[in-house]
């Protein structure tokens, strides 16, 4: 199975990554995660890109606020699937990150979550590796259904309260 990249602009990005991790982690997706900065370590963030291929990853996701430069540095460095990961700051609540993120030139796309939305990130980074991996598009299955019984489970619960 393809590995799934996970690049941060800073450590403090680290609580947003873990939910990502976690989510690859209980689908039992391998990940390799790194800090590279597109201002700080421009040579590094780009060296991973054009070897990310050859070093067995199938998809990459970047987390990084402000500016978030991140997941389009990285992606002009590779044809791989890029997610993007904006980051909430505390200047603008993450909004500088999402229009950073989102607003790509065309012929640079980059998929991009919800404002912290690192859980989603790993899950769209599956749903892509699942496309040619029919064991892990039933996991993704198993899980749709598990997360729809625990909805249920919580309305059920609601009605018995009222």
């Amino acid at each position: 199975m393809k590995k799934v990249g996970i690049i941060m602009g800073s450590d403090s990005d680290l609580p947003i990554i873990k939910k990502a991790t976690d989510t690859l982690g209980a689908l039992d997706i391998p990940f390799e995660v790194h800090i590279y900065s597109a201002h700080r370590t421009p040579v590094e963030a780009r060296d991973f890109a054009v070897n990310a291929r050859a070093n067995g990853f199938g998809v990459l996701i970047a987390a990084a606020g402000m500016a978030a430069h991140l997941a389009g540095t990285i992606a002009a460095n590779t044809t791989l699937p890029v997610i993007g990961i904006p980051c909430k700051s505390s200047v603008l609540d993450g909004m500088d990150a999402l229009l950073s993120t989102v607003m790509m030139p065309t012929g640079i796309p980059v998929a991009t979550v919800a404002i912290n939305g690192g859980a989603n990130a790993a899950l769209l980074a599956a749903q892509i590796l699942a496309v040619s991996d029919a064991d892990l598009a039933a996991r993704l299955d198993a899980k749709r259904v598990s997360d729809a019984e625990a909805v249920l489970a919580k309305d059920a619960h609601v009605m018995e309260q009222l």
